[in-house]
């Protein structure tokens, strides 16, 4: 059994996630010359559910040689990536606030979709489960984007906007999991760990 995992990732949702279902954990973070954005660039033609899975893999993959660099003690190691789709198309982390700004009005008014996979590396196993929900939109004014883009608020995240802050008022409904919108599903990462066997 394992006392603790490593979770390998910069989101500090991701880690209040974790908190809230009691996992104990301990950071995993890039170091200084890794660029770790470069792991989410998309590939021309890739759909999102293979974009997301690929992007974890990754994730896992950098987090695995950064624990062998450092010589830490071993445990089961923790990544996790989230996009939002609307059909193929895939709206990662807006560039600036135009790109923002484009996200968030193809968003209004319609449902789309948000892909968080979350794999765990424990010795030579690894073990990936995905989560896919769908969140509608209300029709937004011009208005309501340039206040939400004035917030700064949409930077970072996938599709321009986080469920757990002000845009929270534009979702007139939720089918599927709001912990996996936020960017880690409970439910999958419970088992995962289980199956891990990490204590908690």
């Amino acid at each position: 059994m394992h006392r603790f995992v490593y979770l390998a990732s910069q989101s500090p949702r991701r880690r209040q996630l974790l908190e809230q279902i009691g996992v104990p954990h301990e950071l995993l973070l890039p170091d200084r010359k890794e660029n770790a954005e470069r792991l989410e660039e998309e590939r021309s033609g890739e759909l999102p559910a293979d974009y997301v899975r690929r992007v974890t893999g990754l994730k896992l993959a950098a987090a695995r040689a950064r624990l062998a660099r450092r010589g830490l003690p071993d445990a089961p190691i923790l990544a996790s990536d989230t996009t939002v789709a609307l059909g193929r198309r895939i709206l990662g982390k807006p560039r600036d606030a135009a790109d923002a700004a484009e996200m968030l009005h193809a968003l209004a008014g319609r449902t789309h979709r948000v892909l968080t996979a979350v794999a765990v590396s424990a010795g030579r196993t690894t073990l990936l489960e995905m989560n896919v929900s769908r969140v509608r939109f209300t029709e937004l004014s011009a208005q309501d984007v340039r206040r939400y883009i004035d917030s700064g608020e949409p930077f970072g995240k996938a599709g321009a906007y986080g469920i757990q802050g002000a845009a929270a008022r534009w979702v007139s409904h939720i089918e599927g999991s709001y912990s996996g919108i936020m960017g880690l599903p409970l439910y999958e990462t419970a088992q995962l760990l289980r199956r891990a066997r990490v204590m908690f």
